[in-house]
């Protein structure tokens, strides 16, 4: 049995002297899953995510492929892709220096690096846009993008931090399903956090956060007939107490 992509063991994590942030969090995301960690505004999403990338330090443990982050923070890091929720691109370089810049990071030059940015791009169907300038390109483009150089060094975990604020309906949905795709075909594990519970496929697993707890882990179906509910949005609004909010 493959280890879990994400293993995360009672995290918790308080700003100051403040009340907690996330309390004693723990769940997995399984090796090429879809995992969406689903919470309203508020509910610690990105405070975790700030923790996983070891932007933060907080008490718990967490794990990247049976790595231990805070023990070997380097080799756990290297497995990882990240796509924050504020863009980091320089607009004023052309795509394909973007993603240049990024492969030096990983160590990758040469032909190597030629060759997967050009994969890349071609994958994520921006092939076309290569010697454009970034901030030429429309939201939903540049997200692309930031997904092409998450990808670059071939991560088994990609983070997604609400990755679609901003983006319009159909830019929205391209993002899902490139992000489905490369779950469906056993290239990574992703988790994917939202507080839209449109983004989230019948198939997939969800971890739903609120005021910084886990009150529901599991099968889109498991968490649905624990709730006793017949949608995903009435139990989100059940454990909750938020209405999911449109798309």
């Amino acid at each position: 049995m493959s280890l879990p992509a994400l293993r995360v063991r009672d995290l918790s994590f308080a700003y100051g002297r403040g009340s907690k942030a996330l309390d004693s969090v723990s769940f997995t995301v399984p090796a090429s899953s879809f995992t969406g960690l689903l919470g309203p505004n508020g509910a610690g999403k990105t405070t975790l995510m700030a923790l996983v990338t070891r932007l933060f330090s907080g008490t718990g443990s967490i794990e990247v492929a049976g790595r231990d982050l805070a023990r070997h923070p380097g080799p756990a890091l290297a497995t990882m892709g990240v796509v924050f929720q504020r863009p980091t691109l320089d607009l004023d370089l052309t795509v394909e220096r973007n993603l240049r810049y990024a492969a030096a990071l990983y160590g990758l030059a040469g032909r190597e690096a030629e060759q997967r940015i050009a994969a890349v791009l071609e994958r994520l169907g921006v092939a076309d846009r290569r010697k454009a300038p970034v901030r030429t390109l429309s939201g939903g483009l540049r997200r692309r993008v930031e997904l092409a150089r998450a990808l670059l060094h071939r991560p088994s975990l990609l983070i997604l931090d609400e990755p679609t604020v901003g983006l319009d309906i159909d830019s929205r949905r391209a993002l899902v399903d490139h992000v489905h795709a490369l779950c469906r075909e056993g290239e990574l594990a992703a988790l994917w956090t939202t507080h839209l519970v449109d983004e989230i496929r019948p198939e997939d697993r969800v971890v739903v956060l609120d005021r910084g707890r886990v009150v529901a882990e599991g099968t889109v179906d498991e968490i649905v007939r624990t709730a006793g509910c017949s949608t995903l949005a009435e139990a989100y609004h059940r454990l909750t107490g938020r209405r999911a909010v449109p798309a």
